[in-house]
């Protein structure tokens, strides 16, 4: 074994026995984040160029097998269901394999398969590669199942603890109307508030990957509670809303459209907004509606006042 693969042992050992650990202690944040920064790695690894790796094709299939695994893992500490979830019992199961991956030789003991490296672009990255003509009004593209496990871990906060005389906001993300949600693949929602700059005024949050989609719908129904009260917030300032998905040619998660909410428009109760073509202008100056189409962002609001 060569110095590189032993070193590369030993780290994807230390970071799986982290996360699980994590996981039996039931710090399930911490054990999500040690699982997904483990699983690019071994994707990473699994899709290299021969001449680059250090392992053989058999093994970077068996290395892909088990980032499909570990990504099971943390869509199942994510997941409100109980039925078909990927267990940590399994997952110990293949830390052996893993350290031994030079020599398994074995049938993989989970019927999985490996899945893409995935890119997350930074905000404004996708600017500067070719659009796709499947955005709104173009080609068909490959479907996907109506459910599916979240893949992408959602980073939600807590409410801030309450202050006389002061409003808290949550909103409720229902549902998206899109004219392809049946082809969106692994959608999620990236919610940050901005000042009149663009410049961030609380943490950025993402919801899991959706919950169904049905029709032209994209269902999410997750409650995102806003990390300031509305009284700090600056004037001028507005929530954004944008609608991510995975595109499979080109590997990685982009923003397909966007939609925000000023500050005269929070008030209790239901509320439809606009969606708009990417990229995501932050400082509202070049809006392009997405489509002519009566298809919007459904949110709820829920103000709490002390």
């Amino acid at each position: 074994m060569s110095e590189a693969a032993r070193s590369l042992l030993q780290r994807w050992g230390a970071s799986f026995r982290k996360g699980t650990d994590f996981d039996s202690w039931g710090q399930l944040v911490e054990a999500i984040d040690e699982y997904q920064i483990l699983a690019r790695h071994l994707q990473k690894e699994a899709q290299s160029q021969h001449n680059n790796s250090e392992f053989t094709e058999d093994q970077k299939k068996t290395i892909a097998k088990i980032a499909t695994c570990l990504e099971l893992r943390s869509a199942a500490l994510q997941s409100t269901q109980s039925q078909d979830e990927f267990k940590l019992e399994d997952l110990k199961k293949l830390e052996p394999i893993l350290k031994n991956i030079l020599t398994y030789n074995k049938e993989f003991p989970f019927d999985v398969q490996p899945v893409p490296l995935r890119k997350i672009l930074a905000p404004g990255e996708e600017e500067h590669l070719e659009f796709e003509e499947d955005d709104e009004e173009g080609g068909a593209g490959a479907g996907s199942p109506d459910f599916f496990p979240a893949r992408v871990p959602g980073t939600l906060l807590p409410r801030l603890p309450s202050e006389p005389g002061m409003t808290l906001l949550t909103i409720n993300i229902e549902k998206i109307g899109l004219k392809d949600a049946g082809q969106c693949i692994d959608p999620y929602i990236t919610v940050s508030v901005k000042d009149l700059n663009g410049i961030d005024l609380t943490p950025v949050q993402d919801t899991p990957v959706a919950l169904r989609k049905e029709d032209t719908y994209v269902h999410f129904n997750v409650d995102i509670e806003i990390q300031k009260h509305i009284e700090k917030l600056t004037k001028g300032a507005a929530i954004f809303f944008e609608f991510k998905h995975y595109k499979p040619k080109k590997r990685f998660t982009s923003t397909k459209c966007f939609a925000f909410m000023e500050m005269d428009e929070i008030k209790p109760g239901a509320i439809v907004i606009e969606l708009y073509k990417k990229p995501t202008d932050f400082k509202r100056k070049k809006l392009q509606l997405l489509t002519k189409k009566p298809l919007y962002l459904h949110l709820h609001q829920t103000l709490h006042k002390e």
